[in-house]
C-alpha cells in the first residue's frame, strides 16, 4: 500500500479508537516516501502521531517515534527537518506528570543526532530546550553551565533569537538559586538583545514576567512589579496561553496584598480580561487577601495550609512568605490592641495564639520602627498605647507666615540697597 493510500484510509477513519489511529499513523511514518506529495503527507502524519502520543502522555513511544523518523529527516532540507524535530521535542516537553529523566534523555539523544549530522542551528536550539527543561525540573545547577557555554557560542554567531531565550532561562536559574544580582544581569542581557530584534508576544510576556519577579524580590518594588505582571498577563492572554496568563494574574494579586491594598483584589478579578480565568491559584490568593482585610494571622496561616500546592510550592510566593507572615502578625497585633490604652502582653499573646516572648519582641520592634505609638512596661508586663496626637495646623501656619515675612523683609532690604 502506498503512502497516499494509507493517508486516504486515515482520513476515512472515525477516529474513535486512538490505538487504531496510532497504528495507521505508525505504518505511514515507517513507509518510504516518494515525491513531494508523499513527503508532505508523511510530515503531517508525523506531527499528528506526535500530538496523539503527547495527549496520551506516552513519552517513551514518542521517543521511539522520533528515533524512527531520523532516516526520513536526513532526506529533508535542514530548515524543514530542524522545525519538525523542534516541534516534536516541544510536544514531549509539554507532557505533565512524566519522568523527567526520560525527557532529558530524549533531548540529549536529539542533540547527539544533530551533532553527528553537523546541524549546528538545530543543536543550539535543542540545547536551549534542554536548559529550559532543567529549569522546569528544578535542576538549576545543571542548567547554568550549559546556558553559559551556549550563550558564549551564540554571541559568536550572533543568533539573537535563541540568545534571548537562553539568557532568560539563565536568569530564572540564578533567581531560583537566590543569586538575585546575577539573575538581574542575565535578564538585562536578554532585554538588551530583545530590543535589537522582533520578539514574539509569548517571549515578550516571559521577559515581562521575569522582570516583575525580580523587581518584587530584589527591590521590594511591588508597584513596578505589578506593572510588569500586568503587561505579561495581557501578552499571554492575547496568544491564548491560559496557564501562563493565570500565573501572571496570580502574581498581580500577590502585589496588591503586599502593597497593603487587599480590597482591590476582588475588583481586579472582576475586570473584563480576568473574568474568564478561575482556578485554585486565584482562590488561594483570594483567601490570602481576605485574611489581610480581616487582619487575621490565623486566617492567613489557614489559607497557607489549605492551598499547599498553590502557595507553598510556588517559588515566588514562597520567597515572600516570611514578609507576608510578618506583615500579618503586625496587622493582627494592631487589631487586638486597638481598643486599649493599657493591655497585658499575656492577654495579647493569648488572643493571637503565639508565644509571649515572640509577641513582646515583635511589639518592641514595631515601636522602634514607629509602626506603633507606645511603650513596654516589662516590670508590669504591660503595653502602654499612646494616643496619636493630631498635628496642630496653627504651628504650620505660623511657620509659613514667618517664612513669608522673611521673604518680604529680604525684598525690602534689596530694594533699599538699590536706592542708596
Amino acid at each position: 500500500m502506498s503512502g497516499g493510500t494509507i493517508m486516504d484510509t486515515m482520513t476515512s477513519l472515525p477516529h474513535q479508537n486512538d490505538q487504531n489511529v496510532i497504528r495507521h499513523l505508525t505504518n505511514l511514518v515507517k513507509s518510504p516516501a516518494s515525491g513531494d506529495d508523499d513527503i508532505k503527507k508523511k510530515e503531517d502524519s508525523i506531527m499528528e502521531l506526535g500530538n496523539i502520543l503527547a495527549q496520551n502522555k506516552q513519552t517513551e513511544e514518542l521517543r521511539k517515534m522520533i528515533e524512527q523518523t531520523r532516516p526520513f529527516l536526513v532526506s529533508l532540507g535542514k530548515a524543514k527537518a530542524a522545525k519538525l524535530v523542534r516541534d516534536l521535542v516541544d510536544l514531549c516537553l509539554k507532557i505533565d506528570d512524566q519522568d523527567g529523566d526520560i525527557k532529558v534523555g530524549l533531548v540529549k539523544e536529539c542533540i547527539q543526532w544533530a551533532t553527528e549530522q553537523n546541524r549546528t542551528f538545530l543543536r543550539q536550539t535543542l540545547t536551549a530546550r534542554l536548559v529550559r527543561l532543567y529549569n522546569d525540573l528544578q535542576r538549576h545547577t545543571q542548567a547554568l553551565p550549559l546556558a553559559a557555554d551556549l550563550i558564549r557560542e551564540l554571541k559568536k554567531v550572533d543568533d539573537k533569537d535563541v540568545l534571548v531565550e537562553v539568557e532568560l532561562e539563565e536568569s530564572k536559574a540564578y533567581y531560583n538559586l537566590a543569586n538575585i544580582g546575577r539573575a538581574r544581569a542575565s535578564l538585562t542581557g536578554a532585554r538588551t538583545t530583545a530590543n535589537a530584534i522582533y520578539v514574539n508576544p509569548r517571549m515578550q510576556s516571559a521577559l515581562d514576567l521575569q522582570s516583575g519577579i525580580l523587581h518584587a524580590a530584589d527591590e521590594k518594588d511591588f508597584k513596578t512589579a505589578f506593572s510588569y505582571f500586568y503587561e505579561a498577563f495581557e501578552g499571554y492572554d492575547s496568544v491564548d496561553e491560559k496557564s501562563a496568563a493565570l500565573t501572571a494574574l496570580k502574581y498581580m494579586l500577590l502585589c496588591k496584598v503586599m502593597l497593603d491594598v487587599p480590597d482591590e483584589v476582588s475588583s481586579l478579578l472582576s475586570a473584563k480580561l480576568a473574568l474568564k480565568y478561575s482556578g485554585s491559584d486565584l482562590e488561594a490568593m483570594k483567601a490570602i487577601a481576605a485574611a489581610a482585610q480581616k487582619r487575621s494571622l490565623k486566617d492567613f496561616q489557614a489559607a497557607f495550609g489549605a492551598f499547599p500546592q498553590e502557595l507553598q510550592m510556588d517559588p515566588v510566593v514562597r520567597k515572600h512568605f516570611h514578609s507576608l507572615s510578618e506583615r500579618m502578625l503586625e496587622k493582627d497585633l494592631c487589631r487586638i490592641i486597638e481598643p486599649y490604652s493599657f493591655v497585658q502582653i499575656d492577654h495579647v499573646a493569648q488572643q493571637i495564639g503565639i508565644d509571649r516572648s515572640k509577641v513582646e519582641k515583635k511589639l518592641s520592634q514595631m515601636i522602634l520602627d514607629q509602626k506603633l505609638s507606645g511603650s513596654l512596661d516589662q516590670g508590669e508586663g504591660m503595653l502602654i498605647v499612646f494616643d496619636i496626637a493630631t498635628p496642630d495646623e496653627a504651628y504650620q501656619t505660623a511657620l509659613d507666615t514667618i517664612h513669608a515675612m522673611g521673604e518680604v523683609v529680604d525684598a525690602l532690604y534689596s530694594n533699599a540697597s538699590k536706592i542708596n
